[in-house]
């Protein structure tokens, strides 16, 4: 048996899985603070048996280099109480098997990656708006990493202060990608939860945005697949709008399919195929990786 854990800003998903990798148990509970969250995930798996290896993908920013001191923390992450966190360790010393660790959006674009059948692009970017933006990219079924770890919440995009005259919500770049567009910048801005925004401008201009930041993923990455996910994206009519506003922006440029007409926009974006469950999947497949 195999073990994942998704630990994102607003919930942690547990999960197990057999040989295959096939998810038999899960479990959601809301984040809270550090000790209290970790205590649920450590729980979930001593009850129900040892669990050959764990994959942990988290909300970051994480320190993913081993020769590091806060290898497996989360670091300089926004969110209050989590700042400095230390997630592997306590894992490790409870429930004593290995244990792979990475970014809950690279967790994510490796689970969609395994779960495309045939055709399987070599890589492949996921993009998650929620609490916060990110993305994660596997090349070859491998996550991307290199410093640190792709930040792409947090690119510059164009901001009309005329348009949009919210300074946003990013405490250390404002109105960054994240700042513009994540789910704690539409709250800020409208003064609402996204759930409950309905003003048709609001989505206009997450639409907007959220295509300005596609644009700066395929012109650095050039993914051959984008999966959007998250809570935000779910919104009715977003992605369509997403794409359409992608397909403009690309002007033709691009000489690929995929890019030149709306249709093609339309299927190469697209809503995640695992549901709520792509970073835990990847969780588990990084845990049979590491089982050995």
């Amino acid at each position: 048996m195999f073990g994942g854990i998704e630990a994102g800003g607003t919930k942690w998903i547990c999960a197990l899985a057999d040989s295959h990798g096939t998810l038999v148990e899960t479990t959601t509970f809301p984040t809270s603070g550090p000790e209290a969250t970790l205590a649920c995930a450590i729980a979930f798996f001593q009850e129900r048996g040892p669990v050959d290896a764990l994959g942990v993908v988290a909300f970051g920013p994480v320190d993913l280099r081993r020769e590091s001191a806060t290898y497996g923390h989360i670091t300089s992450t926004p969110k209050p109480g989590w700042r400095d966190t230390d997630v592997l360790s306590p894992l490790a010393r409870a429930l004593r098997v290995p244990i792979a660790f990475d970014t809950d959006v690279n967790g994510a674009a490796l689970g969609e990656w395994c779960a495309v059948a045939k055709n399987r692009p070599s890589t492949l970017a996921y993009v998650t708006v929620g609490t916060g933006v990110g993305a994660g990219v596997v090349v070859g079924g491998v996550p991307l990493h290199g410093l640190l770890h792709p930040e792409f919440g947090h690119v510059r995009i164009p901001h009309s202060h005329v348009r949009d005259p919210f300074a946003g919500s990013c405490p250390f770049h404002g109105d960054c990608l994240e700042g513009l567009a994540s789910g704690v910048a539409l709250e800020a801005r409208w003064g609402a939860s996204p759930v409950e925004i309905h003003e048709p401008r609001a989505w206009d201009l997450e639409a907007e945005y959220l295509a300005l930041g596609l644009m700066n993923l395929i012109c650095v990455l050039s993914p051959q697949q984008i999966v959007l996910g998250g809570g935000v994206s779910k919104h009715a009519g977003l992605l369509e709008a997403t794409q359409q506003r992608l397909w403009s922006l690309a002007s033709g440029y691009f000489q690929a399919a995929e890019l030149l007409t709306a249709s093609g926009v339309a299927a190469y974006v697209t809503a995640p195929r695992l549901g709520d469950y792509s970073g835990v999947s990847g969780a588990i497949e990084l845990a049979r990786g590491v089982a050995g």
